[in-house]
């Protein structure tokens, strides 16, 4: 599933600390001066986490600025908000999460047709020595990309 619309925020992180086998679209249920402010490019995904309770999926720790035009209704910047999905993913996600040590980790967020969307990742976590092989393969990868760059180049 990719992204079509606005990217809002990143989680650079979540990819070098899990093993992504799926991911998921989810909907986020948002008040008025969170989605003003996400639109405005203001989220941030640094250390949030999705949780499934009581059948419900909910995103923990995601930071939305405060909006500048906001008065008093303004929100809680790392309030809990609740993503919208299927009945049915989020059954197999409980599953999931519940017996095979899955994770679900918010990829990014992004404006979809007008709507604020968030990117899940069902992973499961890295090892200390699985992120020391992907670091090497990654420098391995850049190295074999400049020696092919220099040879195209006619510099050897």
């Amino acid at each position: 599933m990719g992204t079509e619309g606005k990217l809002i925020a990143q989680n650079k992180k979540a990819r070098h600390d899990y093993h992504i086998e799926e991911t998921y679209e989810a909907g986020i249920v948002l008040t008025g001066t969170e989605i003003k402010s996400l639109r405005g490019g203001r989220g941030n995904l640094k250390d949030s986490f999705a949780r499934v309770n009581n059948g419900e999926v909910w995103l923990h720790n995601m930071h939305i600025s405060p909006y500048e035009q906001g008065n008093r209704f303004n929100h809680d910047p790392v309030r809990t908000r609740k993503l919208l999905l299927h009945r049915k993913e989020i059954n197999k996600l409980i599953g999931l999460t519940r017996e095979k040590g899955y994770t679900l980790v918010p990829l990014k967020v992004y404006i979809k047709n007008g709507f604020a969307k968030v990117l899940l990742g069902l992973g499961k976590g890295k090892k200390k020595y699985d992120k020391r092989e992907d670091l090497k393969k990654k420098a391995a990868d850049r190295d074999i990309q400049r020696a092919f760059k220099d040879r195209q180049l006619g510099r050897d």
